[in-house]
């Protein structure tokens, strides 16, 4: 009862289906009427000229194409011809012009449904009806499990004979002005389901077939579907090959036989990449590439005994796609021209990260290694015959390093043994294969990919293709050497690496050399001016290994340097994005670790690890950046910039956190450390700014702003707030010559030479606000001094005494009076106005503080001394300032 709604469907489906195909019989017979009539009166006529096709992919199938018609007879030179011609000269006259016939309109609704749909929609239901007859007898019981499984078996056997029988029927599908669904393909379709379904249901319903039979059988069904699309169309062949994958799938026993299942998979591979080659269907071999590459992936938790079939299984594959399915090599496609394909490239590179997975999981085995090697190999010698699979050498460097990286980084083995014993479940050999298996397959892994890349060079028109080839001969090398360092000398020094360095870098060289005196072709720039980094790089490496650590930042950076010098010879654009990217791994590298060394920075102030470790890259960003500004100003050569200011601040700020904490780089910040910090950003602030006028940098710019704006947070936070000698514990020793003036004298000059500095180039509001904190800060080291001289080093010891705070009024109006001295004499508003803030002030604390806090003659000294210094003032208005002024003689006249 629960199946009744399913039933009524099906039968609407049907009685659907026989009206629709009644409806269409009557048209389609009024159509063929038209035809006939049509062929009939069409009058003979000029073909048109059909215009040149673009190029085709490979993998696609090129549209069918009228003949072009008989040449035209020569016209002979035009003679006087009397007014009446003969019947055979009228017969060699060319037939008149008659126009092309016009497109024919796309088809309407009611033909698609009548010609599209009702035959889609037959097809489902002759399946749903196979179906249901089998369902129905279930639940009737009027036939066994026995004769069930040979009724589906006839079923589908009729369905695939109706599917053949009106294939060749060549009167159904032969109306091309009506476009209609493909009759055959559906009723093969349907019948392969129902096939396909019997094997299963016998197999797992009813036992009736053991798990290798039923595998065989389901396998023939997945391959005869392949095989009769071939007839019939890619929409059968979507449906063989998920069949033909998902089989594995349905038919699975307790133990699973790796071998019979590759073996399995290679000859479903190797029908659907032969289907592919036949029809030329792109989306089968990316599928099929796909699928393949997915059962590589269940079997990956393997032992020993069970790498062999896995190796074959990408093997093959690789053979198989290699053979069949790279365009130009050997029984692939044609290509006629030297482009890089994608199905070539992603095709190959599929089974080289499968074969690079198995040597993965099964940590490194002989076999496994073996077979790695010899697929890589393989690509090369693929890409080397056929440029469409240039893609894979650049998947064939990247496995190979990702190979021989997890090996140099997996389990230290000084960490495999704990004191209650080795760990658990790391076998018997943990480490994988062995230093010596690794250093043979390094060494042919590096001399094939540089050779390779090296004699590429000329062989393609395509300029990516050349550029792909030195840039993984130069890559692998490269990568291999670090690996190898990193996993036989643990990053330590190790004077052999550094002599293979170095024999390294001469290799490049020479090749940068032999290049350079080659003819000008495509790539070959680019291919140069890589083999000329990787020299630098070798030669860095070399530094590396042979000195500490710490060499390699400054190999990093020096590299960026020599990038640039490179570019000035070989002006290619890339090598300004490779200065930038070796600035950028410098960058990293140090916020990895700042102190570069780690905790071996040493005592000596100054002179340490740190001198070398931003100062080398500081000045070697320095140099980039000058080289690359002679040919533009562009994003790699402001990232250059960035890096330089970068280093050159962190440089001062790490050696006065060094020296000021006695080398503890751990240290809470002090006031001595602050102070110095805002010094150091202040100053490198105004030198970016006289620089930013010559060399209009973007990066100046903003590099001077940000220092500047740290500066002043710096200030306001650290010095006047946090560590304020009035309200922390900071002891404040020494005599006149003490902490404040590095914490609030420098900082105060600076500030005001950084406001001058910008006078006139930035917003007026800038310029005033650091004015502003040159005097706050002034004004603060002034009123300090004072508490230190009554106070001792402990400022926040005592109380504030009489003459204490008459001193402070006598200091802050003398600073005022000063600061009014220098506006007058150097005709500095900003002064006069800074002078005016001041007395303010001062005539401010006159009467809110000196009036009720000082008593008897200190507060008759303080306002008296107030009110002659206001006095002074005024007069010197009226009579200096105002007077010159008034003295100045008017502007004459032009004559």
């Amino acid at each position: 009862m629960f199946y009744w709604p399913l039933d009524w469907i099906a039968l609407l489906v049907a009685f659907a289906a026989l009206a629709f195909a009644r409806r269409i019989s009557n048209r389609l017979a009024e159509v063929q009427a038209r035809l006939a009539t049509l062929e009939a009166a069409r009058p003979i006529a000029v073909a048109p000229v059909v215009p040149a096709a673009p190029p085709l992919s490979p993998f696609e199938e090129p549209a069918a194409t009228p003949p072009m018609p008989p040449p035209l007879p020569e016209m002979a030179e035009p003679v006087s011809q009397p007014a009446a011609m003969t019947a055979d000269e009228t017969a060699d006259q060319p037939p008149p012009f008659v126009p092309p016939p016009m497109p024919q309109p796309a088809a309407s609704f009611e033909e698609r449904i009548g010609t599209s749909w009702v035959v889609w929609i037959g097809g489902l239901t002759l399946a749903l009806g196979g179906f249901f007859m089998v369902r129905y007898s279930i639940e009737a019981g009027l036939v066994g499990p026995e004769v069930r499984v040979a009724l589906g078996a006839l079923f589908a056997a009729a369905l695939l004979a109706a599917g053949e029988w009106t294939r060749r029927k060549e009167s159904i599908s032969q109306i091309a002005a009506l476009p209609i669904a493909n009759i055959p393909a559906i009723l093969t379709a349907a019948g392969t389901a129902v096939a396909f379904a019997t094997v299963y249901a016998s197999y797992a319903l009813y036992d009736f077939l053991p798990p290798a039979i039923a595998f065989v059988l389901l396998g023939v069904v997945a391959l005869g579907t392949l095989a009769a699309a071939l007839l019939h169309g890619p929409a059968l062949a979507g449906l063989g090959l998920v069949a033909a994958f998902t089989t594995p799938v349905l038919v699975s026993t307790g133990e699973p036989n790796y071998w019979a299942l590759y073996i399995y998979l290679a000859i479903v591979t190797a029908a659907a990449f032969a289907l592919a080659r036949v029809r030329l269907w792109r989306w089968l071999a990316m599928t099929t590439i796909g699928l393949s590459f997915l059962w590589t992936l269940p079997g990956l938790d393997i032992g020993v005994e069970t790498v062999a079939p896995h190796v074959f299984h990408v093997t093959a594959g690789f053979g198989l796609a290699a053979l069949i399915v790279v365009c130009g090599f050997l029984f692939g496609p044609d290509t006629g021209n030297d482009e890089v394909e994608p199905i070539s490239s992603v095709g190959l590179a599929a089974y080289l990260l499968g074969a690079m997975l198995i040597v993965l999981a099964s940590f490194h085995d002989g076999l496994a290694l073996i077979g790695f090697t010899v697929l890589i190999a393989a690509t090369l010698a693929v890409a080397w015959r056929a440029p469409s699979a240039t893609g894979a050498v650049a998947a064939a460097a990247a496995a190979v390093f990702l190979v021989f990286a997890e090996w140099a980084l997996r389990d230290n083995p000084d960490l495999l043994v704990l004191p209650g014993g080795a760990l658990p479940g790391m076998g018997p050999n943990p480490l994988g294969a062995s230093v010596s298996w690794h250093l043979v397959t390094a060494a042919i892994f590096a001399a094939g990919f540089g050779g390779a890349g090296f004699l590429a060079q000329g062989r393609s028109n395509n300029v990516i293709v050349p550029v792909v080839w030195s840039a993984a001969g130069v890559f692998t090398p490269i990568a291999l050497l670090v690996a190898l360092y990193a996993r036989i000398a643990h990053l330590d020094r190790s004077i052999p690496f550094a002599i293979l360095a170095v024999v390294l870098a001469a290799g490049f060289a020479a090749a940068t050399e032999a290049l350079s005196r080659r003819e000008e072709r495509p790539g070959l720039n680019a291919s140069i001016a890589l083999f000329a980094t990787g020299t630098l790089a070798a030669l860095a490496l070399a530094l590396t290994f042979a000195l500490e650590k710490g060499w390699l930042t400054i190999a990093l950076a020096l590299m960026s340097l020599g990038t640039a010098w490179v570019f000035e010879s070989r002006p290619i654009p890339f090598l300004r994005t490779l200065a930038a990217a070796f600035a950028g791994l410098v960058v990293l590298r140090i916020g990895h670790d700042p102190r570069i060394v780690g905790a071996d920075v040493g005592t000596t102030p100054i002179f340490n690890w740190l001198l070398w470790g931003y100062g080398v890259p500081a000045a070697s960003f320095w140099g980039a950046s000058t080289l690359m500004r002679r040919h533009g100003d562009d994003a790699p050569l402001r990232a250059v910039e960035g890096a330089a200011i970068l280093f050159t601040t962190l440089l001062a700020f790490l050696e006065i956190r060094h020296a000021v904490n006695d080398g503890d780089m751990l240290a809470v910040p002090s006031l001595a450390e602050i102070g110095l910090d805002v010094c150091v950003a202040l100053a490198l602030a105004i030198g970016l700014e006289r620089l930013r006028m010559r060399s209009h940098s973007i990066m100046h710019d903003i590099g001077a702003v940000i220092l500047t704006g740290f500066a002043g947070g710096a200030t306001v936070v650290g010095l006047l707030v946090l560590e304020n000698p009035m309200v922390s514990d900071v002891a404040i020793k020494g005599g006149l010559l003490n902490i404040l003036i590095l914490a609030y004298a420098f900082p105060a000059v600076l500030m005001l030479l950084l406001s001058y500095a910008v006078a006139g180039r930035r917003p007026p509001a800038y310029g005033n606000t650091l004015a502003a904190g040159a005097l706050i800060l002034a004004l603060s080291y002034v009123s300090l001094e004072i508490r230190r001289l009554y106070h001792g080093p402990d400022l926040m010891s005592g109380v504030t005494s009489a003459a204490e705070q008459y001193t402070y009024s006598i200091a802050w109006l003398a600073f005022g009076v000063l600061l009014l001295g220098i506006g007058i004499v150097v005709q500095s508003q900003r002064a006069r106005l800074a002078s005016a803030i001041v007395i303010a002030l001062t005539i401010l604390k006159a009467f809110l503080v000196d009036m009720s806090a000082l008593t008897g003659v200190w507060r008759a000294l303080s306002f008296i001394g107030l009110g002659l210094v206001l006095v002074a003032i005024g007069w010197l208005y009226q009579k200096v300032l105002f007077r010159r002024q008034q003295q100045a003689p008017p502007a004459q006249p032009a004559a």
